[in-house]
């Protein structure tokens, strides 16, 4: 069994997606929390897993609280560390010993829109696709090797709420889908960071917003002159 410690900073919608995907080989050994009052931590111990707090707030510096929360981690020796609304930037040092095996998601189809706010911004942009991103973490924020993607449509109507409400539903489907590739031993990273996932289907996968329509576009109606 692979065991997998979870992060959480609120009320851990993604870490309830994978602990209730029960993924076959996967042991759910801790939820770790840098707030007391997260909601996760009450999920998470009505399903008997165990929890524990360490509190960002009674550590003088980021490099005191990152010591004492990889100490919490690796006493349940973790295969996988998951992100999951972990709302701390982490040392290089926490990355770096971590590294190959701690994953993020993002609400943006990264390398769009890293950092916070990625829906406000998104809809400033006046994108037709948004998205969210699991990627194994780096130093560098929001910049690690990608695993997955889920893009969403943009509407017309969106506002902050709603496209976000989108893309979490995409978040809780991919999430699971790329810790099971993982405890599957089925990532793969090249020595160019990228991923890929043995036996991945559907090459021809993929969509488009606006949908593409019968008719062809005329030169006419297509940007510039056509001549």
């Amino acid at each position: 069994m692979k065991s997998i410690v979870i992060l959480v900073s609120g009320r851990g919608s993604n870490m309830e997606a994978i602990v209730r995907a029960a993924i076959p080989g996967a042991t759910i050994s801790a939820v770790i929390s840098n707030r007391p009052d997260a909601k996760g931590l009450e999920f998470a111990a009505s399903r008997g897993i165990a929890t524990a707090v360490v509190d960002h707030k009674a550590f003088a510096t980021r490099e005191a609280f990152d010591k004492a929360l990889a100490e919490a981690i690796d006493v349940h020796r973790p295969d996988l560390v998951v992100l999951a609304g972990f709302m701390r930037v982490l040392s290089d040092d926490f990355v770096r010993h971590y590294e190959g095996r701690l994953l993020n998601i993002h609400p943006s189809l990264l390398p769009a829109f890293p950092g916070l706010h990625t829906h406000r911004r998104a809809l400033d942009a006046g994108i037709r696709i948004h998205g969210a991103t699991v990627h194994f973490v780096t130093a560098a924020l929001d910049c690690g090797p990608v695993v997955i993607q889920a893009a969403v449509p943009v509407l017309s109507g969106d506002d902050e709420e709603t496209l976000a409400a989108r893309v979490l539903a995409q978040e809780h489907r991919i999430y699971p889908q790329a810790v099971r590739w993982f405890v599957e031993g089925r990532l793969a990273l090249s020595p160019a960071g990228r991923v890929s996932v043995q036996g991945e289907a559907r090459p021809d996968a993929g969509w488009t917003v606006p949908a593409l329509e019968a008719a062809p576009i005329t030169a006419s109606g297509a940007c510039g002159t056509g001549s």
